[in-house]
């Protein structure tokens, strides 16, 4: 029997959406809207690069060194970013994933993810994606601390918007108050800074251009949205959450096709100071969403 690199493939459609999820990482494969590209897919074929449709269970982006301390204990976790010798994007991206409902309704889909305690991570989450097609695609990500400790905890996503044309012809739109400078050499966090103003104020929306972004946004002030807009067709997608942080990233890794849009629930190194990071008791749940429209 072969199987695809990216696992498991299961399509749902409704309101004239069609996605992809696959059992490698839970991830999301592709979103058409009326045959349009709303986000950046890849090849049943291939094996998912640059983080495309990727969930990052149990933090988001980078833990500078791999090393922090939780509850007293210093933990040393591995280092998936070995060139900038970071732990990146969390433990469950090339995992293997289940669905688990009953696929009775073409619209919706449920995976899940047993993750079990490893070096650096001594904890065990029960994982869950909802995915459902409406006027919208809307996922939803839930994690229960099913184990006999606390643990910490940060939810991250990674799918790119697309208009299917390079994206330094297309116009972007998102108000933020902050963003998050990182060094050169290492992505590692520095401070805030205020985004009015500077070259990485689109609030009134306007064209990228050769702006290159790879940052992390907060100050969004609640339910916010970051839209991406073909000036030409009129072709947009848009994605919108109410997480506290979210990264833009202009895609240089992808040809700077399409702009990944990150929401996040806590910022970098949460583990490590502890800004907005979600700690969950033995049997406590956290749940957060984000929804993509073309």
């Amino acid at each position: 029997m072969n199987v695809s690199p990216s696992g498991e493939q299961w399509v749902l459609r409704g309101g004239g959406y069609e996605a992809t999820v696959v059992s490698v990482g839970g991830g999301l494969r592709g979103l058409t809207y009326d045959g349009h590209p709303v986000l950046l897919g890849y090849g049943e074929d291939e094996a998912a690069h640059a983080g495309i449709g990727q969930h990052l269970f149990p933090w988001p982006n980078r833990i500078t060194d791999g090393k922090y301390t939780f509850e007293g204990v210093a933990q040393q976790l591995y280092l998936t970013e070995p060139a900038r010798q970071n732990a990146i994007h969390g433990l469950t991206r090339w995992a293997n994933w289940l669905r688990v409902d009953d696929g009775s309704d073409p619209a919706a889909l449920v995976v899940g993810h047993r993750l079990h305690g490893q070096p650096g991570y001594p904890h065990q989450l029960d994982l869950r994606l909802d995915y459902r097609l409406t006027d919208r695609l809307t996922v939803t990500a839930t994690a229960t601390n099913i184990g006999r400790s606390a643990a910490p905890y940060g939810y991250g996503a990674h799918p790119y918007l697309s208009v299917g044309r390079p994206i330094d012809e297309c116009v972007l739109e998102f108000t933020a108050a902050d963003r998050l400078e990182v060094s050169a050499d290492r992505m590692q966090p520095v401070g805030l800074t205020p985004v009015a103003g500077s070259e990485f104020d689109f609030s009134d929306g306007r064209g990228i251009g050769a702006t290159s972004i790879d940052n992390a946004f907060t100050g969004l002030g609640g339910a916010w949205s970051v839209s991406l807009t073909d000036p030409d067709s009129g072709a947009r997608s848009v994605l919108t959450s109410d997480t506290p942080w979210m990264q833009l990233f202009t895609g240089e890794a992808v040809g700077r096709t399409a702009l990944a849009v990150e929401p996040m629930t806590c910022p970098p190194d949460a583990f490590i100071t502890g800004q907005d990071l979600v700690v969950l008791k033995p049997g406590e749940s956290h749940t957060t969403s984000f929804s993509v429209a073309g």
